[in-house]
């Protein structure tokens, strides 16, 4: 409960999951069928860059800031979508200045690419994180908004009666067993849910990443890395992104992304793309 994601919003970790959500959100609204999302661990909603929480930190810095600076010229398609639906959050709070201002988070950029009969649960346990995510969204018929656990919304929520779904879970990674009540929240989805897609985010620490991904090993996930290369005590500077059952070319367009972004972020930083199932030569007739 003491885990406050505005002192990292637009990290290196931000950019590595919000370019992949973003992705999956276009080409799973590709197809002319009703879709659900659920976000388990939503936060805020949207962070100010401004405000106390980030410049404590300033991860940003380090983070969207130097992507948003790059310039566009070779930037891979996923990036320039990633970066344009931030630039929008930015433009709801007044004209563009020098430099980004606001940052969406998850809540805001699932918004964004929903389609009329679309649906979207967003889930926060955060007492003051709930009620900003709250006010975020009030009067938005489209999001329903849940101060609650977001393991206990995915197994009260599964199978959606749309038939298909695109599941965030990002938590926190406080609690000792994190990992353990990701798995199992997983694997009760899917025993009841198993079309789904689901994106599942994991700081890279210890060998309990390198466990979870093995537990995974069965759901033939794409997994996605980025790693700072720093390894500086008490921050965080890997994490990766599990993708069960992506979209048809996720995976290409996160292999031209990734490297590039690695590269802007700095020199020492490096991407990875593995695993996942082998690519259709053509788009999967289920969606």
């Amino acid at each position: 409960m003491n885990y406050r994601h505005g002192y990292h919003a637009g990290n290196f970790a931000d950019v590595l999951k919000h370019v992949a959500l973003c992705e999956l959100l276009r080409l799973l609204t590709a197809k002319d069928k009703k879709l659900f999302v659920l976000d388990t661990h939503a936060g805020a909603g949207g962070y100010d860059l401004a405000g106390d929480l980030a410049r404590r930190t300033g991860e940003s810095e380090s983070g969207v800031r130097r992507l948003a600076a790059a310039p566009r010229a070779g930037m891979p398609a996923a990036v320039m979508r990633y970066l344009a639906a931030v630039a929008a959050y930015d433009r709801r709070f007044g004209p563009a200045a020098e430099g980004l201002r606001r940052y969406p988070g998850s809540p805001r950029l699932v918004r964004a690419a929903l389609r009329p009969g679309d649906r979207f649960v967003a889930c926060e346990l955060h007492p003051v994180d709930a009620l900003a995510l709250k006010r975020e969204f009030a009067g938005d018929r489209a999001v329903e908004v849940r101060q609650a656990d977001g393991y206990n919304a995915l197994k009260a929520l599964m199978p959606p009666v749309e038939r298909r779904g695109l599941v965030l879970i990002d938590p926190p990674f406080e609690a000792p067993d994190e990992f353990e009540r990701l798995l199992r929240a997983l694997r009760h989805a899917m025993r009841r849910f198993a079309t789904g897609c689901y994106a599942l985010w994991y700081p890279i620490k210890d060998e309990a990443a390198q466990s979870f991904v093995g537990a995974l090993a069965d759901l033939e996930p794409l997994r996605l890395t980025l790693d700072l290369g720093s390894g500086e005590a008490g921050r965080l500077s890997a994490c990766g992104l599990a993708v069960v059952n992506p979209p048809w070319r996720f995976d290409e367009a996160m292999r031209a992304a990734l490297p590039w972004i690695a590269a802007r972020l700095g020199p020492r930083v490096s991407a990875a793309v593995d695993g996942g199932r082998a690519t259709p030569a053509v788009p999967a007739s289920s969606g």
